[in-house]
């Protein structure tokens, strides 16, 4: 144990202590927070007034139902500060990844509103509807904004190696490699390995380009020899239950904190519910649903939402077809034929990108590509078979507006899995036929994650992780951040 550990176990500070950069972060975020509620209270009183006070009325008339309304203004601002910090929303373990962060924010807020509506019955405060109608929504709109944005300065900062958290990664080789890939492969969650211990360690060894610091028996002496936020605990057969709750336990005085990934990938959190037994953390993992009630709303919001896209971009549509037919011969609209429900094929539309002719020149184009980096889809930079227009409609995704007629027709949803061609599930491997089990997208995580950048193994796992965990509320977020996919370009050809 260090000096600093002995310092703290004599001062009696024990447990997790905030790294230096998320006291830093929850900083910035405290200052923002407040901010912004007192802002949204003060609209919100300025509101009230010019609703409920007479231009004619004097000051002296109105100023004690304007001392009232204001010191309840006041205390208002104080307990969504209370309620915020409370709710854990600046938690350094929820924030800069997934929904969790914004769900407390939003969850804290509606219990405010509605101790603050119960409150204001209960004591027959005359606060007006305007005022709470006002101060509410605003305010826990600009939070979630607010939270967005920071979220987009820590990503950036979390790319350079900056705010996050050094972990030494304890396990099995292989379960080490795993862990160590998935987190090289996504820096914005904030985990950034140093170190590794593995049974019996080997002096130089390294996995993944992480040091391997150590066998089992030695991760303490590790932390001694380096900073440690988190030590993350993966599966092995030679750290057997006793031995993680002892390594928990040497933990507590210095601060770190310990993390257990379980042998489970690829599943959202929603699926994933932890309940006690007997002292074992059970996790429950929900099956996938692919039916009922959930898929109706999808398939009413899918249809909905592409009859509105199609009246408002008719005219875009219809330029676009002008500029097709003009620009080279053959037709504006090029169908193919695509796997999509359950394993059926259906014709998907798109504006003609290409000549007429672009698949007598496949196959001598796939031979040229043979060693690009997607051995099954066929994608190639600076295609020579694109016409004038059609290289601009490629990066743009302008080409696919048709498919928006597909999710009309019920053949394919705004969002899922990428809609593949029949002979390229010849090259499936079993699971890859799940993606078959939701309609195909006409966008989706690959499309938001890379597009054609993306390998063959990235394009199924993405694909796979999306029928496994689909929700409405996750579409949302991806056409919200396809919308920004697009509007970039890369990775599009």
């Amino acid at each position: 144990m260090t000096t600093t550990d002995d310092a703290r176990l004599k001062h009696g500070i024990i447990g997790e202590a905030p790294a230096p950069w998320a006291r830093h972060y929850a900083r910035r975020l405290t200052v923002t927070d407040t901010l912004i509620v007192a802002v949204a209270v003060a609209v919100a009183e300025l509101v009230w007034y010019s609703l409920n006070v007479a231009p004619v009325e004097g000051w002296f008339n109105w100023a004690p139902i304007a001392t009232r309304h204001t010191i309840a203004s006041l205390i208002l601002v104080a307990c969504w500060f209370v309620v915020l910090t409370s709710y854990g929303t600046r938690d350094s373990r929820i924030i800069g990844q997934g929904s969790l962060e914004y769900k407390r924010v939003l969850e804290s807020s509606l219990m405010l509103f509605g101790t603050f509506a119960i409150m204001a019955v209960a004591l027959r405060l005359d606060l007006g509807r305007s005022f709470v109608l006002t101060a509410f929504p605003t305010a826990a709109v600009a939070l979630v904004i607010s939270r967005w944005a920071w979220r987009q300065w820590l990503v950036n900062k979390r790319r350079r190696g900056e705010y996050t958290a050094s972990a030494l990664l304890v396990g099995s080789r292989e379960s080490v490699l795993h862990l160590a890939e998935r987190l090289s492969r996504l820096p914005s969650a904030g985990y950034k390995p140093v170190g590794a211990c593995v049974p019996n360690a080997r002096a130089g060894e390294t996995i993944h380009g992480i040091p391997v610091v150590g066998s089992l028996t030695r991760v303490e002496s590790a932390l001694d020899q380096q900073h440690i936020d988190c030590v993350i605990v993966t599966s092995s057969d030679e750290l057997p239950a006793m031995e993680v709750r002892r390594l928990g336990w040497s933990l507590e005085a210095s601060g770190t904190e310990l993390i257990v990934a379980p042998a489970l990938t690829d599943i959202a959190g929603p699926r994933m519910h932890t309940r006690p037994v007997a002292g074992l953390p059970l996790i429950h993992v929900e099956s996938p649903v692919f039916g009922g009630r959930k898929v109706w709303t999808k398939v009413a919001i899918d249809k909905i939402a592409a009859c509105l896209a199609i009246t408002l971009l008719s005219p875009v549509l219809i330029a676009i077809a002008i500029t097709v037919a003009s620009t080279s011969p053959g037709p504006v609209i090029f169908r193919q034929q695509r796997v999509g429900l359950g394993g059926s094929t259906f014709t998907m539309f798109k504006f003609r990108s290409m000549r007429v002719d672009a698949e007598e020149h496949l196959a001598a184009l796939r031979a040229e590509q043979r060693d690009a980096g997607n051995s099954v889809l066929f994608k190639m930079k600076d295609d020579p078979r694109l016409t004038r227009p059609g290289a601009f409609l490629r990066r743009y995704s302008l080409d696919e507006l048709p498919q928006l007629f597909n999710v009309v027709n019920g053949t394919m949803s705004l969002v899922g899995p990428r809609p593949p061609l029949d002979a390229e599930t010849k090259a499936y491997e079993k699971h890859n036929f799940r993606r078959f089990l939701v309609r195909p997208g006409i966008t989706g995580l690959w499309q938001v994650s890379g597009r054609s950048d993306l390998s063959w193994e990235d394009s199924v796992r993405l694909d796979l992780y999306y029928v496994e965990n689909w929700s409405v509320l996750n579409d949302l977020i991806l056409l919200g951040r396809t919308a920004r996919a697009v509007f970039k370009g890369s990775g599009a050809y």
